[in-house]
């Protein structure tokens, strides 16, 4: 090995071989460390901070870190959460070795109830003029609380939250009353009140004015240096997205509903398999999501009465008044189906009204084609020959004769004697034999031969 080097550095051709290569290996190592290292994530909390969304922030938050990027950022605009969501993204948060920017942008977004948690839990926690934040008092969901476990609620959110506000440095004087007034602030009151950092305008604006602003990780001070770096949006990923569209109460509601319909219209005309096996998926894809919600089971059991008096009345002839009490308790069941006061976890009255509109009028339709069906003269079978014309085909009379009607040869009777050849009305139906009266008086060609003979 070392002739080796010898001859290699001996050799003016081989020193100059050795640089250049060196040269080399250290510029791809410099991109390769730009490329994952001068780079900030931007991750998007908009909407129901859920168990979808919280695992696209979790793993977002772990992704960035394991790439080692220069910071995280995640933008905020949500009404709220559920306890163990926000839980999972503010421990993802506390717990990362790359700096974490909490930001409510755009102007007119909002960080309520668990999106003031997730705020707080950035190291560097920022806010846009026009947004506001507060709102944490924590709610039930499906469980009733009394008075005692509502204080303990509370108590156990300020504690949480004030070890949060404390971690990062920040006042923790008016999160109390954020949790136990239900108080919100805007972003400058927010500012004056010590509980965010700063406010701009921007995502450009905020990366500047962090610029060298120094931030505590993994229990020591690091100056932020954001100059240049470049900026990419981590979206979620198609399973996310689709989890999270199927986790929205709205959304679980009208699953349920097809999935009704799929099995009504297989239960109704079996062998047609394709809505037996639609409605099936449906109401499975909404099992999924009423799993996450707090479900009254009284709205419940009134949806499912309202959809079986609806059904009854294409059965029982009712005039109507099934299907209207059946639409009732469809729309009262919708109504407390979801058993919370956060109202974005309930069901939407936009939709509730429509659905139940849409499926009084449905079950309407079908009654209404059934009594139809019901009073329309009959067109098939003996039944339907009443009424209908034909000719005789030998002369009729109490005794009998033939005719000819609606294609086929009858035998007939009349109570008055009709020729061959006149035209007959049938009037009645026995068995086979059918019972016809005249239509004209005269046997056709009649008038033609009195001329003639004149």
């Amino acid at each position: 090995m070392d002739r080796l080097k010898e001859g290699i550095f001996s050799c003016p051709k081989g020193r100059y071989l050795f640089t250049e290569t060196f040269a080399l290996v250290c510029s791809l190592l410099f991109f390769v460390s730009l490329s994952y290292g001068s780079q900030v994530r931007v991750f998007k909390l908009q909407g129901v901070l859920n168990p979808p969304m919280a695992h696209y922030l979790v793993r977002g938050i772990e992704d960035a870190v394991s790439s080692h990027s220069t910071g995280i950022l995640v933008l905020i605009d949500t009404p709220g959460g559920m306890d163990a969501s926000m839980r999972e993204v503010v421990k993802a948060i506390m717990g990362s070795s790359v700096p974490v920017i909490t930001f409510v942008y755009p102007s007119g977004a909002r960080a309520a109830s668990a999106g003031l948690f997730v705020l707080e839990a950035g190291h560097v926690a920022a806010m846009a003029p026009g947004t506001n934040t507060g709102a944490a008092h924590p709610v039930s969901l499906g469980v009733k609380m009394d008075d005692v476990m509502k204080e303990k609620a509370a108590k156990d959110a300020v504690a949480f939250l004030k070890s949060i506000a404390e971690e990062r440095n920040r006042s923790s004087l008016w999160l109390k009353d954020a949790v136990v007034k239900s108080e919100s602030v805007p972003a400058r009151e927010a500012l004056n009140l010590g509980i965010i950092d700063l406010i701009a305008d921007s995502v450009p604006q905020l990366l500047q004015k962090m610029q060298g602003r120094k931030v505590k990780v993994d229990g020591r001070e690091i100056p932020l240096d954001l100059e240049g770096v470049s900026i990419e949006e981590v979206k979620p990923d198609l399973k996310s997205r689709v989890l999270y569209l199927l986790s929205l109460p709205d959304v679980a509601y009208i699953l349920a509903i097809l999935g009704f319909y799929g099995l009504l219209f297989e239960l109704s005309n079996p062998g047609l398999i394709f809505p037996g096996v639609v409605g099936v998926i449906f109401l499975v894809l909404s099992f999924y999501s009423f799993h996450a919600l707090p479900l009254n089971y009284a709205g419940v059991f009134l949806i499912i009465f309202g959809l079986g008096l609806m059904v009854l009345d294409i059965k029982v002839p009712s005039h109507g008044l099934l299907t209207l009490g059946g639409a009732f308790s469809f729309f009262l069941g919708s109504v407390m189906l979801v058993n919370t006061a956060a109202a974005y976890l309930r069901i939407s009255l936009k939709v509730i009204a429509p659905v139940a509109i849409f499926t009084a009028l449905f079950v309407a339709v079908v009654v209404a084609a059934g009594l139809k069906a019901q009073l329309r003269k009959p067109f098939s079978g003996a039944e339907g020959l009443v009424g209908e014309e034909g000719e005789s085909r030998s002369q009729v009379d109490a005794r009998g004769g033939q005719v000819f009607v609606h294609g086929e040869i009858w035998k007939a009777v009349s109570s008055s004697t009709i020729p061959s050849g006149a035209k007959v009305r049938v009037v009645g139906v026995k068995g086979l034999l059918l019972q016809v009266e005249p239509l004209e008086d005269e046997p056709p060609g009649t008038d033609t031969f009195k001329m003639r003979s004149s």
